[in-house]
């Protein structure tokens, strides 16, 4: 593996938020940001879940800090969007990364609502996948560590479905049931 990529998502929490909740001003919610590292192929490398109102840039360092660089020889490359490019996180990168390099993606001038961008898609599919799962629809979890693992279970999950797919529905009604 020689690319991954990086994104965040930000997503309401209930009541019961807990102490990482803030607001993230662009999109404007109230809760959590999901920042997410995945290979090209969608496998899940590292989660982060802080509060919305932190930067990407400030999130993307620690969230790189989490995947070691001996577990990945081959890796140079990040795809991500404009919202990592950071003169605090190039700086990070130097002195901690130094192979690795963070290459931004710039949506086409003129194009509005959502444009698939070349290899960034796989991160857009992972979080719409991850959305699917009732339990990530939003963040019922008191702890970041809980929804960090919800995160990790439904990613599982994806990828079992993958090895050995399921043809039937998750849920069907019996037809002798009154």
């Amino acid at each position: 593996m020689s690319a991954a990529c990086i994104e965040s998502q930000s997503v309401k929490t209930t009541e019961m938020g807990g102490p990482e909740r803030g607001d993230d001003g662009g999109k404007k919610i109230k809760g959590r940001k999901r920042h997410l590292l995945v290979d090209t192929l969608e496998v899940l490398l590292a989660v982060l879940i802080p509060s919305a109102g932190r930067e990407d840039g400030a999130a993307a360092s620690i969230l790189l800090g989490l995947v070691p660089s001996q577990a990945f020889p081959r890796l140079v490359t990040i795809l991500a969007d404009q919202q990592y490019h950071n003169q605090a996180l190039d700086t990070w990168m130097a002195e901690h990364r130094a192979g690795w390099r963070i290459e931004g993606q710039i949506r086409p001038t003129g194009v509005q609502g959502f444009t698939p961008l070349a290899k960034r898609w796989v991160m857009e599919r992972t979080n719409a996948w991850h959305g699917r799962f009732r339990r990530n629809s939003k963040d019922y979890e008191r702890s970041v560590e809980s929804s960090t693992a919800m995160i990790q279970i439904s990613n599982i999950h994806l990828m079992l479905n993958r090895l050995c797919p399921c043809d039937r529905p998750a849920f069907h009604y019996r037809k002798d049931a009154a």
